[in-house]
């Protein structure tokens, strides 16, 4: 799983346009000067794929992946019709596992994340840094706040096209030896986030690109992958839906709970968290008994359920809630990417509630 319970990062690092943007009277200056100098390494890492193709001193394997990498991406614009521009079409190896880690925080009693706001990305729920100890440390001065935090590592991050004049945003080492389908999904999420972005809207703008991500891999499953690869992603994935399903019930339990604190008074809704929690972890246990697969391949897994808390549920549900409300308006409109695409981008200027109360009235039919 290595990180990837979150399929990738929305922004990733949401400063990293702003920061670029931003002059000496910014606050939070040195935040926004490590978002754009770890962007700018970044960018420097990178070189263009055919480059690598022809470098004597790089392995086959990778080689392999980046000529993979390169028909996904050629499936992205022309099948799915994502933007056709220079991101995905160069590649860094950062020697490290993750290239940024992201902080998520929320209440004792509530999964609504905290927010950071930035010039020109406006608000998101998380917040990114270059280096793992930062991330650490921002995460620890939040606990002293008394809020529950939380860090995960990220594979990519989307720049939104910003920055397409620059190169656009890599390949990286930290995913490009994903399984094949896994690689798909990830490839398409990122560019999904070009597409449209609505400024304030976290839940929006990733439940968007993981409808597309998902809708789009089933495709490249039916059409271009082998047998061998379509097994793979059948397994992979129906460990995440088993988890998916898992932790989207705990967050319904957690949330009831939370809606009586006023009657139930804070230690009795502490002591009914905390029950909630430990049903969760067995019913995790059972459930990886169900699997059975070899422990180390768990190993993502089993550190989010033993770090699992309100910000760690809050931030699954940015990227999963407003799903199905996606994937069912893609149906209605017949399959059509571009019809799907226009209306998706229609629904970002409507008032946040307006456009969410639409998506979830489309997964129960009633739009």
């Amino acid at each position: 799983m290595k990180g990837r319970w979150l399929v990738a990062s929305v922004l990733g690092v949401a400063a990293v346009a702003a920061s670029l943007l931003c002059l000496s009277g910014c606050a939070n200056l040195g935040y926004y000067w490590q978002s754009a100098t770890g962007h700018l390494r970044v960018m420097s890492a990178s070189r263009p794929v055919q480059d690598w193709l022809g470098d004597d001193h790089a392995s086959q394997r990778l080689k392999e992946r980046l000529k993979l990498s390169q028909r996904i991406r050629a499936f992205a614009s022309g099948e799915l019709h994502l933007p056709d521009n220079p991101s995905y079409r160069r590649y860094a190896d950062l020697q490290r596992s993750a290239v940024i880690w992201n902080v998520v925080a929320a209440p004792e009693f509530s999964l609504t994340l905290k927010t950071w706001c930035f010039p020109v990305t406006g608000c998101v729920s998380y917040r990114g840094y270059f280096d793992e100890e930062a991330a650490k440390a921002e995460a620890a001065e939040l606990r002293e706040e008394g809020l529950e935090a939380s860090t995960y590592p990220v594979p990519a991050y989307s720049t939104l096209g910003w920055l397409n004049w620059a190169g656009g945003d890599p390949l990286l080492n930290t995913f490009i030896h994903y399984p094949e389908g896994e690689l798909a999904r990830l490839i398409f999420h990122e560019l999904a986030h070009q597409v449209l972005y609505a400024r304030d809207d976290t839940m929006f703008n990733e439940s968007f690109a993981t409808a597309v991500e998902r809708l789009g891999v089933q495709r490249w499953l039916q059409e271009q992958a082998s047998p061998e690869a379509r097994a793979d992603y059948a397994k992979y994935d129906g460990r995440r839906r088993d988890f998916r399903a898992l932790t989207r019930a705990t967050r319904e339990k957690l949330d009831a709970v939370y809606e009586e604190r006023a009657s139930l008074g804070d230690e009795e809704v502490r002591r009914r968290k905390a029950q909630v929690l430990a049903g969760f972890r067995a019913e995790y246990q059972r459930l990886r008994d169900s699997w059975g697969v070899e422990p180390a391949r768990l190993r993502g897994y089993d550190n989010w359920v033993a770090q699992a808390n309100n910000a760690s549920f809050g931030a699954q549900k940015a990227y999963d809630e407003l799903v199905p409300g996606f994937e069912a308006l893609f149906q209605s409109l017949g399959g059509d990417w571009d019809r799907f695409y226009a209306e998706a981008k229609r629904l970002s200027k409507l008032p946040k509630a307006e456009r969410h109360d639409y998506l979830k009235d489309k997964e129960k039919g009633r739009a």
